[in-house]
């Protein structure tokens, strides 16, 4: 059994990813006197206020200023302290980027970059507020580590660990609502490790986020009602990526299909085609995300129906890629 969380299970299933991540920030303060925390005005709405109200003075406002709140929590990083910084996601990989780039990934400090409302969540809000982006520009920064944890039970876990990343590290999760993929916390979870949620050999779903959920779903009704073999991977950290599982699942299912709350291009999609790619080995290959478009406004209920990024766009995409053709010869073993 995993560490715990200081709330019981039933509490967690009712809080969004965003408030579990406030409450662990908050345990690990009392554990850590050189966690700090920083915000651009937006505490109550990145949950990050709970850490504030526990230590009010281990906590700086900065104002609505993202560039400036990068800035600053490098500097903090710099005297010893280990600064969580947390914002949209849109602001902190767009408004701040340059200085995450050159104030943080290029000194390769311990900032803590917690990105809430990622992906489509701000549904309605608008395509201004919805990053889609995220992934491809902080996993493109050297030294960045990028996680995207599918639930708030992932967050906990991932909050813990990123204490002991030396380096920078980002994080996105969701505006709230989302619900969760785990019961408890009872499960193995490692950075850069991704996570085997149901065996298959037919074909493999490679999916981070909310869509993981909508994936392992859509994997248990394809077994039911059409006796397909789904392998369902939860890739939390897109960088490192697990190249092993990866290879894994090219060498027993021959087919791939990855499912991201993210453009298409940049993000996991790319990411575990890169790993193919470069090891010579062939499959039947397709990835689900946000096309090359800025997203449409609308609930992301509805918006992750228009983009085939829900369970049962996902149950459409693995028949498609099932009726795919692949290489006759599966004998590799002279093409090592």
């Amino acid at each position: 059994m995993a560490e715990g969380t200081a709330w019981n299970v039933y509490d967690a299933l009712k809080m969004a990813s965003k408030e579990i991540y406030g409450k662990v920030l908050t345990e690990l303060g009392k554990e850590n006197d050189k966690i700090v925390g920083v915000t651009a005005d937006l505490a109550k709405s990145t949950n990050i206020g709970n850490f504030g109200e526990a230590f009010p003075e281990r906590l700086f406002n900065v104002g609505i200023a993202e560039q400036n709140m990068m800035g600053v929590a490098a500097g903090l990083a710099k005297t010893g302290l280990i600064p969580f910084a947390s914002t949209f996601a849109i602001f902190a990989c767009l408004r701040g980027g340059e200085q995450v780039r050159s104030d943080i990934a290029y000194q390769n400090l311990p900032v803590k970059i917690i990105a809430t409302h990622g992906g489509l969540s701000f549904g309605a809000s608008g395509s201004t507020h919805h990053c889609t982006e995220d992934i491809a520009i902080m996993r493109s920064m050297a030294n960045m580590t990028v996680v995207v944890p599918a639930d708030g039970f992932e967050t906990a876990k991932a909050v813990r660990a990123c204490v002991k990343i030396p380096g920078p590290f980002y994080m996105r999760v969701g505006r709230g609502f989302e619900p969760p993929l785990h019961e408890n916390e009872d499960f193995d979870f490692e950075i850069g490790k991704a996570i085997n949620l149901h065996e298959g050999k037919d074909i493999t779903i490679i999916a981070c986020g909310v869509c993981v959920l909508q994936a392992l779903d859509a994997a248990k009704v394809l077994e039911k009602e059409n006796g397909v073999s789904v392998r369902v991977l939860d890739m939390h950290t897109l960088k490192p990526i697990d190249e092993e599982a990866i290879m894994k699942a090219v060498l027993d299912t021959r087919r791939i299909l990855t499912v991201e709350e993210h453009n298409i291009i940049g993000g996991l999609g790319d990411a575990v085609a890169s790993v193919i790619a470069q090891s010579g080995k062939g499959c039947a290959f397709t990835k689900l995300g946000i096309p090359d478009e800025y997203s449409v406004i609308g609930p992301p209920e509805d918006l992750y129906a228009r983009y085939k990024i829900d369970a049962t766009g996902i149950e459409e995409t693995v028949m498609e890629l099932l009726g795919k053709e692949i290489e006759a010869d599966e004998d590799w073993s002279d093409e090592d």
